[in-house]
C-alpha cells in the first residue's frame, strides 16, 4: 500500500520523507485536498552503480609509447635527402 501525505505535511517533512523512500523503497503519494499531486518514488538503480560521468573510468589501456613518433625519421618527407 502506498503511503499518502497531505502536501502541507510533505512540505514540513520533505527531507525525512525523501530519506524514508530511499531507505524503504516504498513510494509516497502527496495529496492536496485529497487529490494526488505527486508521487515520490525511489530512483532506478544505475546499471553498474555509476552515473554517466566516469562510467568508462579504468576501462582504457595504453597499447604503445606516447612519446615516440609513429613513423621513423626515414619516413618523413620533410627531412628529405
Amino acid at each position: 500500500m502506498v503511503e499518502e501525505l497531505p502536501i502541507s505535511v510533505f512540505k514540513a517533512r520533505c527531507l525525512a520523507v525523501l530519506e524514508q523512500v530511499r531507505r524503504t523503497g516504498q513510494p509516497v503519494l502527496v495529496t492536496k485536498r485529497g487529490e494526488p499531486v505527486a508521487e515520490v518514488v525511489p530512483p532506478s538503480a544505475a546499471p553498474n552503480g555509476k552515473g554517466w560521468l566516469g562510467r568508462l573510468a579504468g576501462s582504457g589501456r595504453l597499447a604503445d609509447d606516447l612519446i615516440e613518433p609513429v613513423a621513423g625519421q626515414e619516413e618523413w618527407e620533410a627531412l628529405g635527402p
